[in-house]
């Protein structure tokens, strides 16, 4: 995965965890369920850069 894409996707996880963080201090648990979400979806992305790029050094490996 590209570097923006991965930037990208930690800025991502680092939006819902704030709005999660909001949900808390106001007592808004929509905002919290909501931020929750964003936050786990977002490490869902990144999971998936990392497993993708593990896959291309398997590659890169097995081909050298």
């Amino acid at each position: 995965m590209s570097f923006t894409d991965k930037v990208e996707h930690k800025a991502e996880e680092l939006k819902g965890a704030a709005k999660e963080k909001f949900g808390d201090a106001t007592d808004n648990e929509s905002l919290q369920a909501e931020g929750a979400a964003e936050r786990r979806a977002a490490q869902a992305r990144q999971a998936g850069d990392n497993l993708h790029d593990a896959g291309r050094h398997a590659r890169d490996a097995l081909t050298d």
